[in-house]
């Protein structure tokens, strides 16, 4: 298969879990609550391009780019990702995509014409399994246009015309209608995280995620000991929003000791990891961001102790 037209590398890191207790004399947690954003907007036209930005062809990608994306998906892979656990991709690290008008029992495709130019087919012929994936669940279905298109657990796969690089997942959750696939065909989850757990950053180590895998921070002007109090308030709060108690039943990895919640300033209550209270950072879109380590000197990525990672001592 060639590759050419694509790099193909897809380095995922794997979310981990958390955990939580009493301490420093304040009050337990609660759990807080919230979903895990996992998908992209839905498009206007169910494509995943609205009309009013088309381009050319009016589905976000040039007739060459959508022909590209029907080569052969090759030796098939399974990559890890953050936001939706195990993802099927092609030999390049492409992301492959269900399409839930389709059928699995029995296979059959309903995406043509406009829809095709925008989620290209993959062809059945050349793929093959790989570590991860059950050859046995690969299959194939006529198309209307008399091409084969492949099938993992009866689903047809597709490729997404605005993903421009191994790892992307831009046609997740497209229209409420497109998902990645799942080594098996079903659409890919990533099991829900505690309240607090962790996972190995490649430059910071093992540092604390709330339940949807944001970092969590420490701001150095704070305090622990001997009450938690926080410095952070106002428009300091817009960019820092404080982590909200969870139970410790809901916690995995974290420190047990100064593991609460306490009352802030303000009435409202905030979470603890070693009674140092913690915070996520605005600037982070997307699990696995780190956008506010050091900023100012002053915030820092939390050890499952609680002491900040990467501070001057």
């Amino acid at each position: 298969m060639k590759t050419s037209w694509r790099s193909a590398s897809l380095v995922a890191t794997a979310a981990a879990v958390l955990a939580l207790t009493t301490a420093c004399g304040q009050d337990s947690g609660t759990q807080s609550t919230g979903s895990q954003n996992v998908g992209a907007a839905a498009a206007a036209n169910g494509y995943g391009q609205a009309s009013s930005t088309a381009t050319p062809n009016g589905y976000g990608a040039d007739q060459q780019g959508a022909a590209a994306q029907a080569e052969s998906a090759g030796q098939l892979a399974v990559a890890e990702s953050t936001t939706l656990g195990k993802v099927l991709t092609d030999s390049a690290g492409f992301t492959l995509y269900r399409f839930e008008k389709d059928t699995a029992e029995p296979p059959k495709s309903n995406c043509d014409g406009d829809c095709a130019k925008a989620w290209p087919a993959v062809p059945a012929d050349g793929a093959t399994a790989a570590t991860g994936v059950d050859k046995a669940l690969l299959g194939e279905v006529t198309r209307t246009d008399g091409t084969k298109q492949l099938t993992i657990g009866g689903w047809p796969m597709y490729r997404f015309a605005k993903d421009t690089k191994a790892g992307d997942t831009n046609g997740q959750g497209v229209g409420g209608i497109w998902y990645a696939s799942a080594p098996d065909g079903k659409k890919a989850t990533l099991a829900a995280l505690p309240g607090l757990s962790t996972r190995k950053d490649p430059k910071l180590g093992e540092i604390v995620v709330d339940k949807n895998g944001m970092t969590v921070y420490r701001f150095m002007k704070d305090q622990a000991w001997p009450v938690s109090k926080s410095a952070c308030v106002g428009a300091c709060l817009e960019k820092w929003p404080a982590v909200a108690p969870v139970k410790a039943a809901d916690t995995k990895g974290v420190q047990k000791k100064g593991l609460m919640g306490f009352t802030r300033p303000d009435g409202a209550k905030q979470m603890t990891v070693n009674c140092w209270p913690i915070y996520t950072f605005s600037g982070d879109t997307k699990a696995g961001d780190t956008n506010g380590q050091g900023v100012g000197g002053t915030w820092y990525a939390v050890a499952p102790d609680g002491k900040p990672v990467g501070a001057q001592k």
